[in-house]
């Protein structure tokens, strides 16, 4: 069992970086602690603006936040960036690391960056992320930046965790045309093409327009602004900074902000309670002697799965 020091949650609200990394290391674990100080400092969450940073590999997602962050930092407020890599297949850690290119925040005290493993999520955002999250927005962050892993078209539990999703595409990438499928478009609140220097950008402006025409919409509606930046050289930056801005008013003054937030709370009980509930199905498939034979008759084909998958549920459910 994980010891927590009985000021950590005290250090992290006072915005001590030491604290915040000291919880979210305790997050990833997966023990129960983690969860208790979450319970600490809920009460203090509520105010960053959680915005998700997502797209194929490649289109510079990680450069992107590292102007943002310039950006922000310019008006004062603090940020925290959670960048979910994917993980090592021999320790479980994050891979890529993508902090390299967040290099010159890192002595910045208004900055907070941590790497994350996603530890096979294929959605493309750790199981411990909303905890991350969480965490950075009780230690006082104004924005909090996520970077999702980028896997195609498997990037859509960043809805679940943000107030406004940014998807980030590049010219000359079949990526990018995979990306326009209508499952990914109906994800973004915001789209930015980067490299906006490239020949074929124009191009590909084109595509995305022609996908977002296709994407239906009802009532007074968000629209989805597309937007060129050249996030190497800060170029557009400023204007996607505006635009995150303006969609957080827009959600704002109808109310969707806490509708969104109260959806994101609850996909995570559900969550949460569904993982509880296989492990205690895992447990008893173990433990439990009648469950094992009930196991047992559905592989002699005795009893279907489904017959014997409502039988366990009413046999835990006692």
């Amino acid at each position: 069992m994980i010891v927590v020091p009985d000021d950590l949650g005290a250090r992290l609200q006072a915005g001590e970086k030491r604290a915040l990394a000291r919880a979210i290391t305790i997050a990833e674990t997966d023990d129960q602690a983690g969860w208790r100080l979450v319970q600490d400092v809920y009460a203090t969450t509520g105010d960053a603006a959680i915005v998700g940073i997502t797209g194929p590999p490649g289109a510079g997602k990680s450069t992107l936040i590292n102007a943002l962050t310039t950006v922000r930092r310019a008006q004062q407020r603090d940020v925290a960036v959670l960048s979910v890599d994917p993980s090592s297949p021999f320790t479980n850690g994050a891979v890529l690391g993508d902090r390299i290119r967040l290099t010159e925040h890192y002595l910045d005290p208004g900055v907070f960056i941590r790497s994350m493993a996603n530890r096979g999520a294929l959605g493309g955002l750790s199981g411990a992320a909303l905890q991350a999250t969480l965490l950075m927005d009780a230690s006082g962050k104004d924005d909090v930046f996520i970077e999702t892993v980028g896997v195609g078209q498997a990037e859509v539990d960043i809805v679940t965790l943000a107030d406004t999703v940014v998807l980030v595409l590049v010219p000359g990438s079949g990526d990018a045309v995979q990306a326009l499928k209508a499952g990914v478009m109906e994800i973004p609140d915001v789209i930015v093409v980067n490299k906006a220097d490239h020949p074929t950008a124009g191009a590909l402006m084109q595509q995305v327009r022609s996908a977002l025409s296709l994407v239906p919409h009802e009532g007074e509606t968000w629209k989805v602004p597309l937007l060129k930046v050249q996030s190497d050289t800060g170029v557009g930056i400023e204007a996607l900074a505006d635009a995150i801005d303006e969609h957080r008013r827009f959600l704002a003054a109808g109310g969707t902000l806490i509708a969104r937030r109260e959806e994101r709370l609850r996909e995570a009980v559900l969550t949460l309670a569904g993982r509880a509930f296989r492990r205690r199905l895992v447990a008893a498939a173990s433990d439990d002697a009648a469950v094992a034979a009930l196991l047992a008759s559905t592989a002699r084909s005795e009893i279907d799965p489904f017959t014997a998958s409502s039988a366990l549920l009413e046999r835990l459910a006692r």
